[in-house]
């Protein structure tokens, strides 16, 4: 028998030992490579949602905002086909126009699609397409079809017992990654679509919502693509005009009589996300300096990080944007200040945190350094936090740690910069 051969015999015994399951939302039988108990998928999805939330800026900083937004997914969520899961409703300090679902019933919307959409119904046609996501385990089945699932499982589990930084630098950020960044067929699109409009019937909204929210999709494509929607929403959610025509068709052939419903009164919406409105010109500068600040132009990135937080002065993630910018430029006076007072206002940011450990660092402060950078590792695992955290251990002369740290930091950055730093410092301490 060739070669060739063998390898088609394996992956037949393996498809045969696999078997195939019934999906118990869809009604279609499905590959079932392994069967990852509810507790394995909820443990799952939190740690990957936690970390999202920290790439992408953190949960908006109004605590009315979110309630309303978790009100509504709640609503939708008791009349969904997994009920009994513990969902979690979080609107994200982003620009871009974004919503996603993690395994277990994690969901988030950004700010720049909220602020896009014009009543509660499409808010609802969001989040029931994303609870469908969910329900119908598409992030779990993309990870079958890609053989990741066995070994984030596997992760998952040696995890359980380690309070260690190795794995959490080396693995889990990939996890997160393959989660976030798994872009969903167009079967499964459609399928949540119509999962997410059987779920806002049955909640008391209009389904129209989803219609109206399928037409500010389809309006963002058309005449010339729109390069915002296309990085955020659209890249992990593909659409189409025929998914637009699908979805009129479905709820004109099941919903008929459903002229009415809740939820498409724009002027309760508009007041729910007033204060993304009086932010707007904040984060509209945040995103320019950002912008100045990835083209090396410093100086122009810091005045205009000025006039964001004179807009929205007790915002966080503004006042971190502001200080790392005047540490990228070595002036760390003014970083700690604005570093300082982001984790004043909140400390549950990991930049802001990694960012006081470097100035504490620079400034012969192992203790209080090791204290930002711990933080700053629990809130997000990063290479930069582990390395910075290796250097404080060192002069504290916790060897071995830093030991562990370096490795982690050289596994995880073979190719990088940090990784051949950490290489040299554990040759340098003879290991």
């Amino acid at each position: 028998m060739t070669t060739v051969m063998k390898k088609i015999w394996i992956a037949i015994l393996l498809l045969v030992l696999a078997g195939c399951a019934v999906n118990p939302v869809t009604g279609r039988q499905e590959l079932a490579l392994m069967d990852v108990p509810v507790a394995k998928e909820v443990q799952m999805g939190k740690l990957a949602y936690a970390q999202a939330l920290q790439t992408m800026g953190g949960i908006y900083p109004d605590a009315d905002l979110n309630a309303y937004v978790d009100r509504v997914g709640q609503r939708l969520a008791r009349n969904s086909h997994r009920p009994d899961l513990k969902y979690s409703f979080k609107v994200v300090n982003d620009s871009s126009p974004n919503a996603f679902a993690l395994p277990g019933g994690f969901i988030a919307v950004t700010r720049g699609l909220l602020i896009n959409m014009e009543d509660e119904a499409q808010l609802a046609a969001v989040l029931g397409h994303e609870i469908g996501h969910v329900t119908a385990k598409h992030s779990l089945q993309g990870m079958q079809r890609s053989s990741l699932l066995g070994a984030t499982v596997s992760v998952l589990g040696g995890l359980a017992g380690n309070s260690g930084y190795g794995d959490l630098v080396d693995q889990i950020g990939g996890i997160t990654a393959n989660l976030i960044d798994k872009r969903y067929s167009r079967e499964q699109e459609s399928e949540a679509d119509l999962l997410g409009i059987d779920y806002m019937v049955k909640s008391g909204y209009a389904p129209q919502g989803a219609i109206e929210l399928q037409e500010i999709f389809y309006r963002k494509i058309e005449n010339g693509q729109n390069p915002d929607w296309l990085s955020g929403l659209f890249r992990s959610h593909p659409f189409s005009k025929e998914r637009l025509i699908a979805n009129r068709n479905y709820v004109s052939r099941n919903y008929p009589n459903a002229t009415g419903g809740y939820g498409l009164d724009h002027g309760s919406y508009q007041m729910a996300i007033a204060p993304l409105e009086e932010t707007r010109e904040a984060y509209t500068l945040f995103d320019e300096a950002r912008g100045l600040e990835g083209k090396g132009q410093f100086d122009a990135a810091i005045e205009t990080y000025h006039k964001a937080m004179q807009q929205a002065p007790d915002h966080a993630l503004l006042l971190s944007g502001l200080g790392m910018a005047y540490l990228r430029k070595e002036d760390l006076v003014p970083a700690r200040r604005y570093l300082q007072r982001a984790v004043n206002i909140d400390p549950g940011y990991y930049q802001s945190q990694m960012g006081l450990g470097y100035i504490d660092l620079k400034h012969k402060k192992p203790q209080q350094a090791a204290e930002h950078l711990e933080a700053s590792l629990k809130l997000l695992p990063t290479v930069q936090s582990a390395f910075l955290l290796a250097e404080a251990d060192e002069e504290r002369g916790e060897n071995a740690r830093a030991r562990d740290l370096y490795q982690a930091v050289a596994q995880a950055d073979q190719n990088g910069k940090l990784g051949q730093a950490a290489t040299a410092r554990l040759q340098r301490m003879g290991k």
